[in-house]
């Protein structure tokens, strides 16, 4: 039988329950001074209110010690210290379980979620590149990389809308966000028909305008929700269009109906669709209250409209060395791309830009700053031990949180956390940078080195898996060489 990977999370439930009931006490040190002797701590204030004098029973040391379980890394001493209780794992051990079972860890660390399925709706691709704002840019990129991220934690996404203008499409090829297109709209008669029985027209005699068919009170629906799940009160009504329907017939045609191998038994079965998924909405915060009243419309209309709608806000984007503070999607692509061909000149010299060999690699590059920029911020620190620690043993449990949606917590939005992997694959670079930097891989061919040399080249495999999968999560080839 093959041995159960490691986890930190593991590791730390142990650690918690091995010091009997409370409130978790023991954290995972990240900082390379406090690695140099620990890798994981309980602070002596923690210790203080569980213990009355802070001092820990020395069965509980004992217990400490020696613990063992699923997961959880072998321990080599726990002893007190000035800033609590310092435990160390043994290293050797961890190095040896790891990199002998290296995929192991570029995987989810929670076990996959058949069956479950989230509709993720994207307004902003109903528009052309050229009317993109970056703030609708973002909740693209944004829902792009949850869609990879839920994939890979087993569940089944539908994407919405189906993007038809071609432009749109080959914008969308350029980011290598992986979108689906549509040859034909879908039918909304059935919805014109109910939307026909609700509205009121216009009292004043005034004709209405082609493609609006009335006004709809959504006031008992705002008074009913509002309160609980954030609806903005001063959704009274609601214009329906023909545009407005269009969109909710697509909604509610992918909602019905699923690819057959979504879930078994469940393909295609409108009884069971609304119920058993989660409907996510990105939004930026300029599109949120138009999405509302199209929540709130869907409810009005349609009886079988979808018990969990969530909205996932995305805030405004500021373009750092930007020319112009109105910039499209494509001309920030441009801009973009523009400086890495500049900064590939400098590096280089000559104008690679005209090289075919070099047009893909600044294509990949342009977008991977794009999507960075995006849905990070760049945070700071740095060292094998380090590796190892901060960046493979965690990295199923990474793969597992952005995968997360709290689709119970209540209220109408939702939060998500792709931000995470930007940042983890920031800071991995910036650790690989400087181990790289301090320590000869390749070193000299003697034969009492070999053993070293193989371990660290299994590392750098490990690492090497865990970029490339981190990159597949926001859509990123590795590249070769830049």
């Amino acid at each position: 039988m093959a041995t159960r990977r490691l986890g930190v999370g593991e590791t730390l439930g142990a650690l918690n329950a091995a010091l009997g009931p409370g409130s978790p006490v023991w954290i995972k040190e990240t900082r390379t001074r406090h690695l140099r002797s620990r890798d994981f701590l309980a602070p002596h204030r923690a210790l203080q209110a569980r213990f009355d004098d802070g001092q820990v029973p020395e069965h509980l040391l004992h217990a400490l010690a020696c613990l063992q379980g699923p997961g959880v890394a072998p321990v080599l001493r726990c002893a007190p210290t000035p800033a609590g209780l310092s435990l160390q794992l043994q290293r050797p051990a961890v190095f040896e379980r790891v990199l002998s079972a290296v995929a192991a860890y570029a995987t989810p660390a929670l076990p996959a979620l058949p069956g479950q399925r989230v509709l993720l709706h994207c307004p902003a691709l109903r528009s052309s590149p050229c009317a993109l704002r970056l703030s609708q840019l973002r909740t693209v990129l944004v829902a792009d990389h949850l869609a990879r991220a839920l994939r890979a934690h087993g569940v089944c996404v539908r994407l919405v809308p189906a993007v038809q203008d071609p432009h749109m499409l080959t914008f969308l090829q350029q980011l290598r966000v992986d979108w689906p297109a549509a040859s034909e709209r879908a039918s909304s008669h059935t919805l014109r028909s109910h939307a026909l029985e609700e509205v009121t027209s216009a009292h004043d005699g005034r004709t209405l305008s082609p493609g609006i068919l009335g006004r709809l009170c959504l006031k008992e629906l705002v008074e009913e929700q509002g309160r609980t799940a954030g609806y903005d009160s001063n959704l009274a009504n609601c214009l329906v269009t023909e545009d407005l329907l269009s969109v909710l017939a697509e909604l509610q045609e992918a909602l019905w109906h699923w690819p057959e191998d979504s879930h078994p038994g469940l393909a295609g079965s409108p009884d069971t669709g609304t119920d058993s998924c989660l409907v996510v909405h990105v939004v930026s915060c300029e599109e949120e209250f138009q999405q509302q009243k199209l929540d709130l419309l869907w409810q009005k209309l349609v009886d079988k409209a979808p018990l969990r709608q969530k909205h996932l806000i995305c805030g405004p984007v500021k373009v750092a060395g930007a020319p112009g503070p109105l910039m499209t999607a494509p001309e920030y692509y441009k801009f973009r791309h523009a400086q890495v061909c500049k900064a590939s000149a400098l590096k280089h010299g000559g104008d690679l830009a005209q090289d075919p060999a070099w047009t893909e690699i600044f294509g990949v590059l342009s977008v991977a700053t794009i999507k960075f920029e995006m849905l990070s911020t760049a945070p700071q620190s740095q060292g094998e031990w380090l590796l190892l620690f901060n960046n493979i043993l965690p990295f199923p449990d990474l793969l597992s949180q952005t995968a997360m949606l709290d689709c119970t917590a209540p209220g109408l939005h939702i939060t998500a956390r792709t931000e995470m992997m930007c940042k983890f694959l920031v800071q991995l670079s910036m650790d690989f940078s400087s181990y790289y930097n301090r320590v000869h891989i390749l070193g000299e061919p003697r034969p009492h080195r070999f053993g070293q040399m193989f371990v660290r080249l299994q590392l750098l495999r490990a690492v090497r898996e865990v970029l490339h999968t981190g990159l597949a999560m926001l859509g990123l080839p590795p590249l070769s060489h830049i």
